[in-house]
């Protein structure tokens, strides 16, 4: 049968605009989702339940040689979805010595009772260690750097581990100190991508929250209470914070220096802040030390205000 040409064009005409009618491809109208398809995109997330996160990694470049190259790519990286941290150079200056840090690396109980400590509901642990192999590429200057790093997600409040990963990365590289950031920084960054989302997922699976709101173990030592009036002010108003502080106990008064142990519902740090800027009145505090359960301070009299012109 012979087909006339004005009903060819005409028949195309409709297919053209019925094709440019239809539905978007499907791609377009899913959810975001990570490259496996299963995790959900950070905006899906309710961040005012994300946990506060700690790092505690025992990371060895040149196999002996300490860095901090895995905790600085995981904290851009947990920040980045939202996720609150705790400041490494705190964590560090209440570690002290480096065997410390390899114990709690080792140790999910330790790891997370100095969580707690901060207040932190997950520590993240583990160890990341970069090496160069014993010979170098053929003729060349070449060597070849192996990095291997292994991390799990500690919940603080019962140490049990919610996520874990480990992954391994080799580049070759002239130069040692380079090629042994540069491994650990890409073992560190596909071992932190299977992480934190596997963390971030289990985490909202238990109800995104703490089995019970930590409380912090603090002694509060006050220096340059020199005076009653002074005693009885720091006093009142420690157990006057019924909302931060519990089972507030005056310890000892010696030489100016008073003495309490409390249980706070603020990380350690965060009520040092809180007692600074709201002192009891006609006086204010001066920080001298904030560590692991223990905040030390020097008491002043606040200058008495001027009169007005």
């Amino acid at each position: 049968m012979r087909t006339h040409p004005t009903l060819v064009t005409w028949l195309s005409a409709v297919l053209l605009i019925a094709g440019c009618q239809s539905a978007p491809p499907p791609f377009l109208m899913s959810n975001a989702t990570g490259p496996s398809g299963g995790s959900s995109s950070p905006r899906s997330r309710d961040i005012s339940k994300l946990p506060r996160v700690m790092l505690l990694i025992d990371e060895k470049s040149l196999g002996t040689i300490a860095t901090s190259e895995v905790e600085a790519m995981g904290t851009s990286m947990l920040t980045d979805e939202n996720v609150k941290v705790m400041d490494q150079d705190m964590v560090r200056s209440n570690l002290g010595k480096e065997q410390q840090l390899m114990k709690m690396a080792g140790d999910d109980r330790a790891a997370a009772a100095l969580g707690l400590q901060f207040g932190c509901e997950v520590v993240i642990v583990g160890e990341a260690v970069a090496k160069p192999s014993a010979r170098r590429i053929g003729d060349s200057n070449l060597r070849t750097y192996q990095a291997v790093a292994t991390l799990r997600a500690v919940r603080t409040d019962n140490s049990a581990v919610i996520a874990s990963a480990s992954e391994s990365e080799s580049i070759a590289a002239l130069e040692d100190v380079a090629g042994g950031s540069q491994a650990l920084k890409k073992a560190g960054k596909k071992t932190f991508e299977i992480l934190i989302p596997k963390m971030l997922d289990a985490w909202e699976r238990e109800g995104g929250t703490a089995a019970a709101k930590p409380t912090v173990h603090a002694v509060v030592s006050i220096g340059g209470v020199d005076q009653t009036w002074k005693l009885k002010g720091i006093r009142d108003k420690l157990r006057g914070m019924t909302d931060t502080l519990q089972n507030v106990v005056q310890r000892s008064y010696t030489a100016g220096l008073a003495v309490f142990e409390l249980d706070s519902t603020l990380p350690i740090e965060e009520l040092s802040e809180q007692l600074i800027l709201s002192p009891p009145e006609g006086l204010k505090f001066q920080s001298l030390d904030v560590g692991q359960g223990k905040i030390s301070l020097r008491a002043v009299a606040a200058p008495a205000p001027k009169p007005a012109p």
